[in-house]
């Protein structure tokens, strides 16, 4: 166990405040290295990764925003986004699906006229699909090649394989940048909202959905919250990515619960991180009523904001 924990050590990198630009913070949830699997990161880092934090998670005593110090480097974690593939995730493209067409009435109820949108970290393209069919010109970006065939194959999608830095864009060529799950996976999410700013036009809209560390739901569940994953190297808040959207040039227009929908088979796979024995007594209660796939809504703190440029 030793080797495999200073293994895993040496892919560390230590991080300053990404808000602030700090490097004074306090300790939430220290590290439990004795878990780690260095010869597994590459299959950690996937769309439907859902590891349970073993990294060190702090907060920075000047402005509050949490994240992960130290973490795996920049270049292991996108090259773990990159390689490999998902099936898990597209099962279940029926109900993101469904979960995008609701959130597409709430974007076209602040854009009504259909413009150019963009889908940053697109997965199997289910939200550009969505908003295609509605009348938007898409266009998206998703660093893992096999997630970007996947949507050709599927949904007739030209995704560009890399991230939105890949893409070389123009200033102000959208109407709508999308970040679904995406910010809090980023290494540098700052430098991800300056770059959506400047390829969106004037008054155009951000929309961000995110897992709210300070939901009562986060609070409630503590450690044992779904959402604290290897994965995420960030952990918002209301305020700290207010904070930082204001920083970089926008300005919020609406924050509301986000509710999301997958099948109850695929919801009760995903607590058995947390709760196996209770995983297992409701898998096998929904599979003999035959609820296994049935389409569930779910919220566990996720957040939708819209924000706008100025």
């Amino acid at each position: 166990m030793k080797d495999r924990i200073q293994q895993y050590q040496a892919l560390l990198e230590n991080v300053s405040c990404n808000l602030c630009g700090a490097d004074d913070y306090e300790v939430i949830y220290p590290a439990r290295y004795e878990h780690a699997r260095p010869d597994e990161i590459l299959n950690t880092f996937r769309s439907s990764g859902d590891e349970v934090l073993l990294d060190q998670l702090v907060r920075c005593k000047t402005c509050g925003l949490q994240y992960l110090n130290p973490r795996l480097r920049t270049d292991i974690v996108l090259e773990g986004y990159s390689a490999g593939n998902d099936e898990l995730f597209v099962s279940q493209a029926a109900g993101r699906e469904r979960t995008f067409s609701k959130s597409l009435k709430i974007i076209e109820h602040y854009r009504p006229r259909r413009g150019h949108l963009l889908d940053i970290g697109t997965a199997g393209g289910s939200f550009l699909a969505t908003a295609k069919k509605t009348g938007w010109k898409v266009a998206g970006c998703e660093p893992n090649r096999w997630l970007c065939n996947w949507a050709n194959q599927h949904y007739g999608l030209e995704i560009n394989p890399g991230t939105i830095f890949d893409m070389k864009l123009k200033d102000a060529s959208f109407d709508v940048v999308a970040l679904w799950d995406v910010l809090e996976h980023t290494s540098d999410p700052k430098a991800v909202l300056r770059e959506c700013e400047r390829v969106l036009k004037q008054n155009g809209l951000l929309v961000i959905n995110y897992p709210d560390v300070n939901s009562f739901i986060a609070r409630l569940m503590g450690r044992k919250w779904v959402f604290l994953l290897s994965v995420h190297l960030y952990y918002f808040t209301g305020i700290t990515l207010g904070q930082m959207l204001g920083e970089v040039g926008f300005r919020i227009r609406s924050r509301r619960p986000h509710w999301q929908t997958l099948e109850l088979g695929y919801i009760l796979f995903r607590l058995e991180a947390y709760a196996k024995p209770l995983a297992h007594s409701l898998q096998k209660l929904t599979k003999a009523l035959g609820l296994s796939i049935f389409q569930f809504p779910y919220w566990m703190g996720q957040m939708l904001v819209i924000a706008e440029k100025q």
